[in-house]
């Protein structure tokens, strides 16, 4: 098992095999539910991983996210 300590890409935590915790339904939600949101979290709480999720999903970087709930999430 590799962890992602310092890792901040999406990019990279998946294509180097890092673990990965999936929490991309909730992205699924934040992105079709949402309008304006505030991140207000502590420093090192993922603020930039989650940017950069947000980054490869709008970019359509779809063989990233295989496998991943959000897929799932989308057909519905």
């Amino acid at each position: 098992m590799k962890y992602p300590i310092g890792i901040q890409t999406f990019r990279e935590l998946i294509e180097e095999g890092y673990v990965y915790v999936d929490k991309t339904a909730l992205v699924y939600r934040l992105v079709s539910e949402g309008k304006i949101y505030f991140l207000s979290r502590p420093r090192r709480f993922g603020k930039s991983l989650l940017v950069s999720t947000l980054e490869s999903y709008y970019e359509g970087r779809k063989e990233l996210f295989k496998g991943l709930e959000i897929v799932e999430a989308e057909k519905e």
